[in-house]
């Protein structure tokens, strides 16, 4: 099984969200990543970063969201494109695992209409609930007809072990996070906005964006154990972190 690393987009945020004593006016840039298994039973999509619509009008894409998150100028990078660079087109997807609904992660939902979709069932009561919208949850980005399964933690994603479903709530009810086995780099937990920041991790810091703050600290307790065996951890939003990864066709195997 190999593990390719996509580019999903990239934000403008306030540091402050995720850096408790940042100065209100600094800004952050944050890349969305997607993470692509081929796997032997077929082709696995961790996440589907942002809509390429939101590059162009925020606003008209994500409305009020998009005063919070700003899509960077001139990134013009999505699953999309990142996806066809090594030959692929969203047809090819049999599988989209979903950490979680916010619009920087299931924005390509929509053009993966092949594939079956897992999500938590937490994160899928959520979306549904009435005052979802207002919570960032668009169903434009996550309301479509494909097949869409509701799993726990602990779901194994294609039945041998390779893929398997982590809970971590906090910054969302039914965030989830995945962890990969490769054969060679070993075991990979992708923690998605569960750990947005790799310094949130370790001081313990809780994004002002996080839905449940005590939940978020047990989460990063669970990654710093899984973390402990010997598992490396991707970070859903980190630019340094992102900088080290091996990106696109350099896969990780």
């Amino acid at each position: 099984m190999k593990m390719h690393i996509l580019d999903g987009g990239r934000l403008t945020m306030r540091r402050r969200v995720y850096v408790p004593d940042a100065d209100r006016a600094e800004t952050i840039e944050l890349p969305v990543i997607a993470v692509l298994f081929r796997h032997p039973g077929g082709n696995i999509l961790f996440d589907t970063g942002c809509h390429p619509a939101a590059q162009v009008d925020a606003a008209a894409r994500w409305g009020s969201l998009a005063a919070a998150m700003t899509p960077t100028p001139g990134h013009t990078a999505n699953v999309l494109t990142s996806l066809a660079a090594l030959g692929l087109s969203p047809d090819a997807i049999d599988v989209v695992v979903n950490s979680h609904f916010h619009p920087d992660h299931c924005g390509c939902n929509e053009f993966f209409r092949n594939a079956r979709f897992l999500v938590h069932h937490a994160e899928l009561a959520a979306a549904r609930a009435p005052d979802g919208e207002a919570r960032g949850y668009l169903p434009a980005d996550w309301d479509h007809p494909m097949v869409m399964e509701t799993v726990d933690g602990g779901h194994d994603v294609m039945g041998d072990g390779r893929l398997v479903t982590v809970h971590l709530p906090g910054h969302t009810p039914g965030l989830m996070g995945l962890e990969a086995r490769l054969a060679r780099t070993g075991t990979v937990l992708l923690v998605s906005d569960a750990v947005s920041l790799r310094r949130n991790l370790d001081n313990d810091e809780v994004p002002k964006n996080a839905v449940d703050p005590a939940a978020l600290l047990a989460s990063y307790a669970k990654i710093r154990e899984i973390e402990a065996t010997g598992a490396f951890v991707i970070c859903g939003h980190d630019l340094k972190q992102a900088e080290s990864l091996r990106m696109g066709a350099d896969a990780y195997d």
